[in-house]
């Protein structure tokens, strides 16, 4: 790998534009048919291609989008599309080309020390900058400042070298991320705006021409983004295209996401078993709370909850096994109430008062989850004879503490009982059986068919 200006030049290398680099590396996995981006789940048919459209293009891109659907992170993702490595001179802010630098002060270092000017190699990730907007944002911080110092050391104010350059200059030969756009003031758009329109700049009166080769990608809330005046027209029109994202569409996409996302923990020994109808409740449970009229929806409802209310259930059945001396950490209905703490800081609600409160609310949304997913696998009819059993005097209690063996006397003695569980799958082991009792018995308490009584972590089911 060559290390001077000289031995760069004598290679043959020509610099491409960042959009150059992102448009062909792009071709190249799609005529090799590798995914552009790795581990984003269920945009495949509707916000990737309009990427590859876009790069294709060589477009300014800003993703539309509520909370939790993956804009920040498709946006770092987009550094994949950059080469490798590519050559800067060696101490250069604004990473120059060395073949033809743009700062004054590395052509100055070119004409005083020609081929022998050092080069350092950039990997893709020195050459993705972000900031996330906020009102407190400005100039200095996206485009640059004088520097006291270099003035008080003998420079004239009219002279570039006395300017520290900010964020977006130093992503030169990059790709620049500004999170929630709208958050910018007006002054900040306008100077934005500029550069990437006019590549010039006023610092303290002093103009400067900046052309930088860089792609801008913004991310923003819709609701503020189409807002009049939060943004101004001229910088929105430069962004030549915009993303619609979304949550996911399926239950299944959310699972996946789900999976992938939630922390890889150390469990020691335990062996983690999550019956896949726990997911789908977890997953139903996000589903219904973006359909709920009672939650406020122009601020989303994160696909974080579903990770976070996931993790919290194991958590939850974690906690148990370790208390019991369980061997298995396996989730169950009656787990699913440490999910108020972590669902609760992340919906908002449309009307608060006394009759209004997040747990009663996520109580009822768990309970419609629950139905649903239950409706998938069980009928009514098909188990009869449970509710049979309970009028005949029986009852039954559950709760978050009891040892899994604990449930398989219920089992051998409920007539029904057994069969039902077969219906959600082969269960071997009594962790996996203590779920699916809990969950064919809500069902059919949610169904009407039995009472339910609950004190603390405590239910008891009965006729």
């Amino acid at each position: 790998m060559v290390s001077t200006r000289g031995e760069l030049e004598a290679s043959g290398y020509r610099a491409r534009s960042v959009r150059d680099e992102m448009r062909a590396n792009l071709l190249a996995r799609l005529d090799a048919s590798e995914r552009i981006l790795p581990g984003i789940v269920g945009y495949d048919d509707t916000v990737v291609p309009e990427i590859e459209n876009a790069i294709l293009a060589g477009h300014h891109i800003v993703f539309l989008g509520e909370r939790g659907q993956a804009k920040s992170r498709i946006i770092r993702g987009l550094t994949s599309l950059l080469d490798p490595l590519v050559p800067a001179i060696a101490g250069c802010p604004i990473n120059d080309d060395p073949l033809e630098p743009l700062c004054q002060a590395c052509r100055r270092r070119v004409a005083e020390e020609g081929a022998a000017v050092p080069v350092v190699w950039l990997e893709r990730d020195r050459r993705y900058g972000e900031k996330l907007a906020t009102p407190d944002v400005s100039m200095a911080d996206l485009v640059g400042e004088i520097d006291p110092i270099k003035v008080a050391e003998g420079r004239y104010l009219a002279d570039e070298e006395t300017i520290h350059f900010g964020l977006i200059p130093r992503t030169h030969r990059g790709i620049f991320a500004i999170n929630e756009l709208p958050d910018l003031t007006e002054k900040v758009q306008v100077g934005l705006f500029n550069l990437m329109e006019e590549k010039d700049v006023q610092i303290k009166g002093y103009k400067i021409r900046l052309p930088l080769d860089v792609v801008i990608v913004a991310s923003a809330n819709p609701e503020d983004y189409t807002s009049r005046g939060r943004i101004i027209t001229p910088l929105k029109d430069r962004f030549d295209v915009q993303i619609r994202t979304h949550y996911p569409r399926t239950i299944e996409d959310e699972i996946a996401i789900m999976e992938q996302e939630a922390a890889p923990l150390d469990r020691g020994a335990r062996e983690l078993r999550v019956p896949l109808f726990m997911k789908e409740v977890v997953a139903h449970l996000t589903f219904e709370a973006r359909a709920s009229s009672e939650i406020n929806q122009t601020s989303g409802v994160s696909v974080r909850v579903t990770i976070n209310n996931y993790e919290s259930l194991i958590s939850n059945a974690e906690k148990r096994a370790v208390r019991t001396g369980e061997r298995e950490i396996v989730p169950r209905l009656t787990d699913l109430p440490a999910v108020v703490a972590s669902m609760g800081g992340k919906i908002e609600l449309e009307y608060v008062g006394e009759d209004k409160k997040e747990g009663d609310l996520i109580d009822r949304l768990i309970g419609r989850a629950v139905l649903k997913v239950w409706d998938k696998y069980l009928q009514v009819d098909a188990l009869k004879r449970i509710p049979e059993h309970f009028e005949a005097g029986w009852g039954v209690e559950v709760s978050d503490r009891m040892r899994a063996e604990e449930y398989l006397d219920g089992i051998r003695q409920i007539p029904g009982l057994r069969e039902g569980i077969a219906l959600l799958g082969t269960f071997e082991s009594p962790g996996l059986m203590a779920a699916a009792t809990e969950f064919v018995l809500e069902g059919l308490h949610l169904h009407q068919k039995l009472n339910k009584d609950r004190e603390g972590g405590r239910l008891t089911y009965r006729a």
